[in-house]
């Protein structure tokens, strides 16, 4: 692993605890209640995802991906922090909801993970524009 790589991960464990405890952008609670994580253009743009398998990217703490789930996709999340993961395997297992979680680079994924699904999704703080 780089620096460069490593030193972000480490970002991404430190901002896990962060977020998790933002009720205004996060609202874990929410989600526990029933509370989906998904913007309407994701849910527009992707419409129905019951039986589709569906590989998260850069999945964080997991909320879009279980979000996801909920909906009836069978669904994979990744991401690269240890903690967002843990968080995210607590949190599929406190709402009882189907998913699998792995930690790794999505560099490493092809080392880990050697199948195929019907979609590939990352959500929008993955994704920058600058304008």
């Amino acid at each position: 692993m780089t620096d460069y790589t490593e030193n972000n991960r480490e970002h991404w464990n430190a901002r896990t605890a962060v977020n998790a405890a933002s009720a205004a952008r996060y609202d874990i609670a929410g989600f526990k209640a029933g509370k989906s994580s998904l913007t309407p253009i994701e849910l527009e743009e992707l419409c129905d995802v019951a039986g589709k398998s569906m590989l998260h990217l850069q999945c964080h703490f997991g909320m879009d991906t279980l979000s996801w789930a909920r909906l009836g996709a069978n669904v994979t999340g990744v991401d690269f922090s240890e903690d967002a993961i843990a968080l995210a395997e607590q949190l599929c297992e406190e709402t009882g909801l189907d998913a699998r979680f792995i930690c790794t680079d999505i560099y490493e994924l092809p080392k880990v993970l050697d199948e195929k699904f019907d979609i590939i999704y990352t959500s929008g703080g993955c994704l920058v524009l600058a304008l």
